[in-house]
């Protein structure tokens, strides 16, 4: 028996699908955290394709989850400090209508995994202090390691950094 999702390593080629799915997942997720005009200025910072292929050459790796072929998610990460072995999930996200079904710990999973394969023994994410993922993510196994404040153009992530240990 098949699944009918699988998740891969995404390349450039997947920059308008990532893109897309960004389009689709950022307004619903942020929408009760921040501004209207702080969304659509941080989204043009980072999701614009120009953005996410400079992201791809700076050493983010991108994960696509599909379902039947079709792009419902996206993971990045990336190496945060070398010495202590810290890699840095940047970016997860699944599609509204496909939440609450145990992807977006697949997802996740998949990441970390990844992250491991690179050899990182620590991973960090951040989450706004206000986002209902904190939950998620405490219930995958991170803690609030500090409270950051991201100055972002004119407006500021008001975030917790969550870490998780990672053992292989």
């Amino acid at each position: 028996m098949t699944t009918p999702y699988c998740i891969r390593t995404a390349t450039e080629a997947d920059i308008t699908a990532i893109k897309q799915l960004a389009d689709a997942t950022w307004e619903p997720t942020y929408r009760h955290i921040l501004s209207q005009e702080q969304i659509a200025y941080m989204f043009s910072k980072i999701y614009t394709e120009e953005a996410l292929l400079e992201q791809m050459q700076a050493g983010q790796t991108f994960l696509l989850l599909q379902e039947q072929n079709e792009p419902i998610g996206f993971a990045s990460i990336s190496e945060k400090d070398a010495e202590k072995q810290v890699y840095k999930l940047n970016k997860i996200y699944l599609l509204p209508s496909c939440q609450g079904r145990g992807l977006g710990r697949v997802l996740l999973n998949s990441a970390e995994a990844m992250a491991l394969a690179k050899g990182a023994h620590i991973i960090d994410l951040n989450v706004n202090r206000h986002n209902q993922a904190l939950i998620f993510y405490q219930s995958c196994g991170y803690h609030v390691l500090q409270e950051e404040d991201i100055p972002i153009g004119p407006y500021y992530m008001n975030d917790y950094v969550l870490r998780k240990e990672l053992y292989g």
